[in-house]
């Protein structure tokens, strides 16, 4: 059987590159497609796969401003051809699952969210621009979202990373999907020791993330904050901070995250997100999560608080309310041992027998 393997672009490894990680261990044969890459920024797993890129690889500082080609990404995407494929997986958020698949090849789009840019979070995105360019990426928007359902045609089974997503892909796609939650790295990501007395959030600096909530609310709370990541609002996040007690670390190790997320008090969660790997993780080290009550956290967060709206004002009531609950960490990690990356491969395992290899059985 031969693979393709499709994900949108590799110049880090978060949630949904350690998925793509994942099926790279399940398919170490198969050929990787991706719109452009940053070799040194991907995991061993996949650095060894044989990788090709759309023309935007030679596009010199293409990682600064990838966002601005929008329009001109499914043309990207359609330059890459897949030679030879019996299975191709795509790993898609946002033009991967439109890459073209040869004549008889089974399609699986592991769908982390339908394009967000399109669908429903366009004024978190797009809301801080002048009214002029608004109406211009509007203009560019409503092609982009004819070309993204057309794209669907050529799937044959989706698999959503979370009930929630699974339902967007529905309310968005008209198509059913199944559910196989991300693998957690329940190996790695352990119980360190107690807590170092601070809270900790871990976040890509983009608009959605919504971190700018946690900043303002521990502005006004007499409590340390460490804050790890980075993005396009990072001048921003910085400029927001009046509290000597907020510290920003940039990115970090993974040696040096495990350590942050051992030593947290709780990991405080803004985002509405599809799915969210970094609630787990910090909670497989035994740190409780204070999230969000909508998206993936929903699914993830096991153990810790909820807040209701998306205002600094209740992520401060959230962060009290957490004090006057306890939390013993070796219990707060066994309950997301589930969400290991056993589990996930088992899953995508027996999803290609049932569904592509029974079709060529019939075939």
């Amino acid at each position: 059987m031969k693979v393709a393997l499709v994900h949108d672009w590799l110049i880090h490894m978060r949630g949904g590159e350690k998925v793509l990680d994942a099926l790279a261990e399940l398919y170490p044969d198969a050929t990787l497609y991706t719109l452009f890459v940053d070799r040194r920024k991907i995991s061993p797993n996949l650095a060894r796969l044989k990788i090709k890129t759309s023309f935007l690889q030679y596009l010199p500082g293409i990682r600064t401003y990838y966002r601005w080609l929008l329009p001109i990404l499914p043309l990207a995407i359609r330059s890459l051809k897949i030679e030879d494929a019996d299975l191709v997986i795509s790993s898609s958020h946002c033009v991967a699952k439109g890459i073209g698949v040869p004549k008889n090849a089974y399609h699986i789009c592991y769908c982390h969210t339908p394009m967000r840019y399109l669908w429903g979070f366009q004024d978190v995105y797009f809301s801080r621009y002048l009214m002029p360019v608004r109406v211009l990426i509007n203009f560019f928007l409503r092609p982009l979202k004819a070309w993204d359902l057309e794209s669907n045609k050529s799937v044959d089974l989706f698999i959503a990373n979370s009930e929630y997503i699974k339902n967007r892909i529905k309310t968005v796609y008209q198509r059913d999907a199944l559910v196989v939650h991300p693998p957690l790295e329940t190996a790695f990501f352990k119980p360190s020791g107690p807590d170092e007395n601070f809270y900790l959030a871990v976040s890509h600096f983009v608009p959605y993330k919504r971190l700018e909530l946690v900043i303002e609310a521990f502005n006004k709370l007499a409590r340390k904050l460490v804050v790890i990541g980075s993005g396009p609002l990072a001048t921003q996040y910085q400029k927001l901070r009046t509290s000597d007690l907020i510290s920003f670390w940039g990115s970090v190790s993974d040696e040096e995250l495990r350590k942050a997320y051992g030593g947290a008090k709780a990991l405080v969660f803004p985002t509405e997100e599809d799915f969210g790997i970094v609630p787990l993780e910090a909670q497989a080290c035994g740190t409780p999560v204070i999230a969000f009550r909508r998206g993936g956290a929903l699914e993830t967060v096991q153990s810790g608080v909820f807040f209701d709206e998306q205002t600094p004002e209740a992520v401060r009531e959230a962060v009290l309310r957490f004090e006057s609950q306890h939390f013993e960490r070796d219990e707060v990690s066994k309950k997301v041992q589930r969400f290991g990356r056993d589990r996930f491969l088992e899953n995508m395992k027996n999803i290609v027998a049932n569904n592509y290899l029974k079709q060529t059985k019939k075939t």
